[in-house]
């Protein structure tokens, strides 16, 4: 598709500063942009590259010319908006929508049981499957190998990226999307240990997904051991992550990638978690809380508190705690040059004091 800067600058809700006419076939970032194509800047550093970039037209911030010790000496067209990456996002995915139309239909080699309910629009890929029971909303996509099991229930707009596996009864909400190789639903991992052997504890539950979450590849989310295992709406999913039964994630959350919470945590709402953390069982998390990068949280963490570490403190303990690591090194240099000293004062006599008797009989 082909639209004008001044198309662009209307679709984003911003002005234009310069040639509005100026054609645009596609959006690239500016070291990457070349003639035909607009770019975006929001940071001094990209700034820069701007002024020998051959991009046609750039999305910048409102206060551009100020992020730079002089202006820009380019004629190049500019739409000013207050969020540059979104702005661009935006343009972005409405050039290569237009290019590439949505395919919509049940593919001939796809599985569908009679008594699905599929909604208008629903596209379902080649070697899909489709469980007894189950409901799509409209415009779901289901792509190739994505396995939507008996009785589950999606909401409009789902994305199932190939080979995601839904078990039985999981339930997503409205323009939920789930990447390669998830799986929501399986068995958690809870077993008694009965006459000498571990016995499997049976999950009936299942697990929801409220509305706008996204979940990144090969991630796991188990079913609840009896209940339900619970995403809030708006929350984020890196790839590799690991939660397990009966969790109760809120809102909004961010969850980075390889991070482990153990079985019936409960997280508030804007809560993060950086790469690797883990998550003790049974531990909850207040709002607004943020977990530092391999973090291993095993209390309850109070809302607005950041923590870090394993086990995890707060951040301003466990700076001190690390920066007094750093100088064990030299702690430790001390410390020996010390000892040596007091070993040396040990091993020699000591001096003579007013009532001592002259060893050498003067």
């Amino acid at each position: 598709m082909v639209a004008t800067v001044e198309q662009l600058a209307a679709l984003v809700r911003g002005r234009v500063v310069g040639d509005g006419s100026v054609a645009i076939r596609s959006a690239r970032p500016v070291t990457e942009a070349g003639p035909g194509d607009i770019t975006f800047v929001e940071s001094e550093r990209y700034a820069k590259q701007l002024r020998t970039s051959p991009a046609s037209a750039a999305i910048v911030g409102p206060h551009f010319k100020t992020i730079t010790p002089s202006p820009v000496e380019t004629d190049l067209p500019m739409i000013e908006v207050d969020d540059p990456m979104s702005a661009f996002l935006k343009v972005r995915t409405h050039l290569t929508e237009s290019v590439r139309p949505r395919w919509v239909g049940v593919h001939h080699r796809a599985y569908v049981s009679p008594d699905a309910q599929l909604g208008e629009g629903v596209a379902v890929y080649p070697l899909a499957y489709v469980g007894d029971g189950a409901i799509l909303g409209e415009n779901c996509t289901i792509h190739p190998g994505a396995v939507v099991g008996e009785g589950c229930r999606l909401g409009q707009g789902v994305i199932l990226h190939p080979n995601v596996v839904l078990y039985p009864g999981v339930v997503l909400g409205d323009r939920v999307e789930v990447h390669a190789g998830t799986v929501l639903g399986g068995d958690g991992f809870k077993y008694q240990f009965v006459e000498g052997k571990h016995v499997k504890v049976p999950h009936t539950g299942n697990v929801e997904v409220g509305a706008d979450v996204e979940i990144g590849s090969n991630c796991a989310i188990d079913r609840a051991t009896f209940e339900t295992t619970k995403i809030g709406e708006g929350t984020k999913i890196d790839n590799l992550v690991m939660i397990g039964h009966n969790n109760q994630i809120g809102r909004h959350n961010i969850l980075c990638g390889q991070v482990g919470m153990a079985g019936s945590c409960k997280t508030g709402d804007y809560v993060i978690m950086a790469g690797q953390a883990g998550i003790k069982d049974h531990t909850e998390i207040g709002d607004k809380v943020i977990v530092g990068a391999q973090a291993g949280v095993h209390r309850h963490v109070p809302s607005g508190q950041n923590v870090l570490g394993s086990p995890a403190i707060p951040v301003r303990e466990q700076r001190r705690i690390f920066q007094m690591i750093a100088r064990l090194p030299e702690m430790h240099k001390n410390l020996r040059e010390l000892s040596a000293q007091v070993a040396v004062l040990m091993a020699s006599p000591p001096p003579l004091g007013a009532d001592d008797e002259d060893p050498t009989g003067y």
